[in-house]
């Protein structure tokens, strides 16, 4: 696998070795030995995720606040998505600056992010199906969000604000500013 840093620490873009030939494709998607050893990172997931969504759905920026905080490895099986890393780590040298990747069931890159990161997507083809290993358990008591459209971030998330389908949650969430931080 080859790890790509990206400018905000510890937020990571991993290419794995795919071997193709005239039957498709194969890969390993994850392997705790050499993630670790890559990355330096020894997490241990304990949860995976599935989601399905269809063109213009944004899923984000969402967290969860210690003691329940997760890191997560993304990845999309089919479609395509542009994947966004938030850094809401207060101390950070980053804090409130973003990295966007597109992530494909073409291009079967993955996304690593650790503890606070506020993390979203847009679904930029018909449909995708999109996968989340997480270091932690869903804790719906600590769930937080930030605005998907706070103007002080300026994510360009490759769909018309228009055509943006989101959640009724995902509609009220707080800009950055008007935000505290439980990432010290």
């Amino acid at each position: 696998m080859e790890i790509i840093k990206t400018k905000i620490d510890g937020v990571l873009i991993i290419e794995p070795k795919v071997f193709g030939d005239s039957r498709g494709y194969f890969f390993e998607s994850f392997n705790t030995k050499d993630f670790s050893q890559h990355t330096g990172t020894d997490i241990i997931f304990v949860q995976d995720n599935e989601s399905m969504s269809r063109y213009g759905v944004l899923r984000g920026l969402h967290f969860q606040c210690p003691p329940f905080a997760q890191s997560k490895l993304v990845r999309v099986v089919k479609g395509t998505v542009l994947d966004v890393a938030v850094d809401i780590r207060k101390n950070s040298p980053t804090f409130g600056q973003h990295v966007a990747v597109e992530l494909s069931g073409d291009n079967h890159r993955q996304f690593f992010m650790p503890k606070g990161i506020a993390h979203g997507f847009s679904v930029l083809s018909p449909e995708t199906i999109f996968q989340y290993k997480c270091d932690a358990f869903y804790a719906p008591q600590s769930e937080g969000a930030i605005a998907w459209n706070d103007p002080d971030l300026g994510i360009d998330w490759g769909i018309p604000a228009d055509k943006v389908i989101l959640s009724e949650k995902d509609k009220h969430h707080p800009c950055l500013k008007d935000f505290q931080t439980p990432f010290i």
